[in-house]
């Protein structure tokens, strides 16, 4: 895995191969599998493929040559608002998944209503993203282990994003995204050197 993460770079350009869906679903698995607090997934990731709309996406991405030159984009999206509903699907999944009942994870449930709902929707939106995070890390190290490409960005307009995928009618907002396929021969970063802290600053041992 390390040599992995040595071979991986936020790639800049692609060379506009399609990604073998073995590896996109593996890629996604890990992804959904990522940790996430009380395991809640407070997040939608949608799975960009069409060109039109990935050209589309690029304008909204200050042209960026990633957006169409990959196979797919991946959007983490979270929700504007969490509400009760959202939570008590979560419990009603545990349940069924654990074989137990609503009411054995009464305690849970109120856990999550006491410190999420609490929250006002930007206070829930910043939250939610902290978790999208999480599983975009997830995301970027499997690529890294399938020999995928990827670059994590930030650099894009959400609110065109929300405007080309139609991201309001399901309560959406995009918050980071990750373009991912095979880097091009041309783009020169593939040979920068990686510069990471060294781990005597980095790591502070007590």
């Amino acid at each position: 895995m390390i040599e992995d993460l040595q071979w991986r770079y936020a790639t800049k350009k692609m060379n506009a191969e399609e990604l073998p869906k073995e590896k996109l679903d593996i890629i996604l698995e890990a992804t959904r599998l990522s940790a996430s607090s009380y395991g809640l997934q407070p997040f939608t990731i949608l799975v960009v493929k069409d060109h039109e709309l990935k050209l589309k996406l690029k304008a909204a991405a200050y042209s960026q040559d990633q957006l169409d030159t990959c196979s797919e984009v991946l959007v983490f999206c979270v929700p504007t608002s969490i509400t009760e509903s959202m939570i008590d699907d979560y419990v009603q999944l545990v349940a069924d998944t654990r074989g137990m009942t609503v009411e054995d994870l009464a305690g849970l449930k109120q856990m999550m209503v006491g410190t999420i709902l609490k929250l006002s929707a930007e206070e829930q939106q910043q939250w939610s993203a902290k978790q999208a995070y999480i599983s975009l890390g997830t995301a970027l190290v499997a690529a890294a282990i399938e020999k995928v490409d990827a670059c994590p960005m930030e650099g894009f307009d959400a609110v065109q994003f929300g405007e080309i995928l139609e991201l309001e009618k399901h309560n959406l907002k995009a918050v980071v995204i990750m373009p991912v396929g095979y880097r091009s021969p041309d783009d020169a970063t593939a040979n920068y050197k990686k510069v990471r802290k060294a781990k005597d600053v980095l790591f502070l041992h007590k």
